[in-house]
């Protein structure tokens, strides 16, 4: 009880001592401070009051404004008993008296004003009588007024001044230096027929007929040039009397030109406002030349020779768009369009990226948040050298319905979720060389039917600095009676990618992986090898990839181990004319790269691919050789892209590849370094 009593005292002393304590030990302030607001009868702040503060001992007066939230402040105030007065237009007046005492930091006060009474509305003073209307005597008219000569109309120029429309005003004549420099930055400059880089009439830039038709013209120019070592064989008629090799001399160069034209007609507004229909007609020339080491690869027919020349025009678009109807009001829309179109049905074109005619629906909702697609194409046969579309239709029809999600999750990340049905039914193909295509001289070679439906999600943009691509497929269906199988098989087979880039600086590293799935058991009658409908992939280094550039065939079959545009080693005897292959032993591709901003005209690309199959056991069976390894190889690649005047109207690349082969290949093929050097030139008006 004594200790407790004692901790008391201490506790107690404590706190006198602390309180004759001051931080940092200075003497007691000898002012103080008013500090106060003025509110109407609704809370609001009254700013611009003036407030007028007497001190009713010395007679000493301070004057101050309120601020405009109505906060006033009067500092460094001796004690005493003060009067304070705050006047404002439309208000009352205010007085109030107060005692500031010593030692209190701050004296709050919180007034509020009343409004003065509006004075009520005079009543004017009623008008006296208006005595009645007197009807005043009229002379008798004389004679009928004085006919006047009618007046010529003055010319309109002399009553109008004449405007142009919005679209005929015309930049005036302005040079920043004047005469010193000709050359030097001109801010307004008209445009001409020819210049495709400002205000021009056949750039869609000023109507062609009325204020909203508008007439967009495109001329491109795409050259190809290539040089490449290619694994091919060396047959009885090859070009060499004295090769008895199996495989023949790898050497080939290929130049493709193409030349297209394309108008489009169009009523709307050039922007934003999606238009509400348009005409497009795009034909396309291509002329082509390949120049081999061996017979036999330019045709069946060994009397070719080693060299092909040709030319082909096609039609590569021929449609027409008509908006339905506007959805709301910021622009979100259905239209539908029908005829020869481009369409792509991913972010990076892996399962159908063509030029087909067909029926598309299409929009918007929410804001541009989601985008739609229904689309029906019936497919045309190819072109074997050039690629481009021939007036003979297949019998192949593709159903794609896919749904996009703008800003999914998190802004810049978009997502989408996709369907496609290929029905590909059996015909007789021979291209345009004289090989067979369809059915694929591999196995049972048979006219056969495909019936396949891909499921599919994937996802492009960004979350936060980091760049991110996926896809995942998968396929199920069933071939009539697969080649290779050699009986009828039903269809289960996957696809995933992704990929991941970050950009620092001038420099984006990438990396990512790409995985088809293969069939393990070729005759056990389920198809696990994944192929496309018309695949044109741009992955794991796209054009600066040689396995993707350069399509490699089998040799001792009639079908390809990857054709050009394609990651996937489908077996089939031609991407684009023959039929898919899900019976193929699938792919492992790991990609590392980086994009190198050099100068704004210059990229750099650095690209590196590892490659294994998944599967061998389908290389095995059409080849009667094992074991066949798993490693294809390693595909490195170093590329550039030069764009002189910093727009897509001249636009050159150039990519250089070295695939170093291993063991798998060299089982197939050779263990040569194989090599590749490419070139594009595009121009644009």
């Amino acid at each position: 009880m004594i200790r407790w009593l004692r901790g008391i005292v201490w506790i107690c002393a404590a706190a006198a001592f602390a309180q004759d304590q001051r931080l940092p030990r200075q003497t007691p302030s000898q002012t103080a401070a008013v500090q106060g607001i003025l509110r109407d009868p609704s809370g609001l702040g009254l700013g611009g009051a003036a407030v007028t503060l007497r001190n009713l001992g010395n007679e000493q007066t301070f004057s101050t404004m309120t601020l405009g939230d109505g906060v006033f402040r009067f500092l460094n105030l001796t004690p005493g008993r003060y009067t304070l007065q705050a006047t404002l237009d439309g208000f009352q007046r205010i007085d109030r008296t107060f005692t500031v005492l010593s030692g209190v930091d701050t004296f709050a006060l919180e007034l509020i004003m009343t409004p003065v009474p509006a004075a009520p509305h005079p009543v004017p003073p009623e008008a006296p009588p208006q005595p009645p209307y007197r009807t005043l005597p009229q002379p008798p008219p004389e004679g009928l007024p004085e006919v006047l000569p009618p007046q010529i109309i003055p010319p309109r120029g002399r009553v109008f001044t004449p405007l142009p429309n919005r679209w005929k005003f015309d930049w005036p004549d302005y040079k920043r230096y004047g005469p010193i420099d000709e050359k030097a930055e001109v801010p307004y400059v008209k445009g001409h027929w020819y210049d495709p880089f400002n205000r021009n009439k056949l750039k869609g830039d000023y109507p062609i007929l009325g204020q909203s038709t508008f007439l967009n013209i495109s001329l491109v120019s795409d050259t190809a040039v290539t040089g490449r070592k290619l694994p091919v064989p060396s047959g009885v008629g090859s070009d060499d009397p004295d090769s008895s090799d199996f495989f023949g001399r790898m050497g080939q160069f290929a130049l493709s030109q193409n030349f297209s034209f394309s108008a489009t007609l169009f009523h709307g507004d050039t922007a934003y406002r999606p238009v509400d229909w348009q005409i497009r007609f795009t034909p396309e020339v291509n002329v082509n030349y390949l120049k081999v080491r061996e017979n036999g690869i330019v045709s069946p027919d060994v009397r070719a020779g080693t060299t092909r020349l040709d030319a082909h025009l096609g039609l590569q678009e021929a449609f027409v768009e008509a908006k339905i109807a506007d959805l709301s009001s910021s622009f979100d829309f259905v239209s539908a369009r029908a005829g020869i179109q481009t369409f792509n049905s991913d972010f990076r074109g892996f399962v159908f990226f063509d030029q087909e005619p067909g029926l598309r629906l299409f929009g918007t909702l929410d804001s541009n948040r989601y985008q739609f697609n229904a689309a029906y194409f019936s497919m045309l046969e190819k072109d074997t050298n050039s690629g481009l579309n021939s007036m003979a239709y297949r019998n192949q029809q593709v159903l794609v319905g896919n749904l996009y999600r703008q800003d999914f999750l998190k802004p810049g990340y978009n997502i989408q979720a996709s369907f496609h049905y290929d029905k590909d039914d059996a015909a007789l193909q021979y291209d345009t060389n004289g090989f067979l295509v369809r059915p694929a001289a591999v196995g049972l070679a048979r006219p056969h039917k495909v019936r396949s439906y891909y499921y599919g999600l994937t996802g492009a943009g960004h979350i936060g600095r980091l760049n991110l691509t996926h896809a995942f497929y998968q396929v199920l269906g069933h071939d009539s009676l697969n080649p290779i199988a050699g009986r009828r098989t039903d269809i289960n087979a996957q696809m995933a990618a992704a990929e991941l880039s970050w950009d620092r600086d001038w420099i984006r590293f990438r990396a990512s992986i790409f995985w088809s799935s293969g069939d393990d058991n070729p005759r056990d009658g389920t198809a696990r090898g994944f192929d496309a409908i018309l695949d044109n992939s741009n992955f794991a280094g796209g054009f600066f990839s040689f396995w993707n550039r350069e399509g490699i065939r089998l040799t001792g079959s009639g079908v390809s181990l990857v054709s050009p545009g394609s990651l996937i080693p489908s077996l089939r005897s031609s991407k684009a004319e023959g039929q898919a292959n899900f019976v193929n032993p699938g792919i492992f591709i790991y990609n590392a790269g980086a994009d190198v901003e050099i100068t704004p005209k210059l990229r750099g690309v650095l690209n590196l691919n590892v490659i294994r199959f998944q599967d061998t056991e389908p290389l095995e069976l059409i080849l009667l050789q094992a074991p066949i390894h798993h490693g294809v190889g390693v595909d490195s690649g170093l590329g550039v892209t030069y764009r002189p005047p910093l727009t897509e109207n001249m636009v050159i690349t150039g990519a250089f590849n070295a695939f170093s082969p291993a063991q798998g290949f060299r089982d197939i093929f050779t263990d040569k370094t194989l090599f590749s050097a490419a070139a594009n030139v595009r121009f644009r008006f």
